[in-house]
């Protein structure tokens, strides 16, 4: 018995000290067309990436992303992060992402995961589902939303800087 425990217990120590999962370069798309290697996360040159997993038909992302975009611009003024939401919407609902954005006057960044590319290589169940890349590492994980994410979430921006 003791034997199993000790076991246990090593490869939970061992679980815990794996690195540091990177983004996996894979070409989405941005909102114009243009080809985007998301393998240029991992080169952020000392600046946060906050990355926010989202879809159309998700209202906790749209909340979310809402309430975000209206701190974006004091945000921005207190830290130097990039910010990109990255629609899950597929082939069915794709032509819904456009519209959406521009009718909530978002103001960052948006890349089209329609195949869920990405999304599946991280191994990420749900959405809404926010990262954030440094210097070529995930340093911060969030799966869901309630009201006072978004803080949580800046405050781990500015952390690290």
């Amino acid at each position: 018995m003791k034997k199993s425990a000790t076991v246990v217990m090593l490869f939970l120590c061992l679980g815990l000290s794996v690195p540091a999962q990177q983004i996996p370069a894979i070409k989405l798309a941005d909102l114009e067309g243009n080809v985007f290697n998301t393998g240029q996360f991992n080169d952020t040159k000392g600046r946060p990436v906050v990355l926010a997993f989202w879809a159309t038909w998700c209202i906790p992302c749209i909340n979310e992303l809402s309430i975000i975009n209206d701190k974006y611009e004091s945000w921005k003024k207190e830290a130097d992060f990039e910010f990109y939401a990255i629609s899950e919407d597929d082939s069915r609902t794709i032509k819904r992402v456009q519209p959406m954005v521009n009718g909530k006057n978002w103001d960052f960044n948006v890349l089209l995961d329609k195949n869920q590319d990405l999304k599946r290589e991280l191994n990420l169940l749900n959405i809404p589902y926010t990262l954030i890349v440094k210097d070529g590492k995930i340093i911060y994980r969030h799966a869901g939303y309630v009201t006072g994410d978004e803080e949580v979430l800046f405050k781990a921006v500015k952390d690290n800087q």
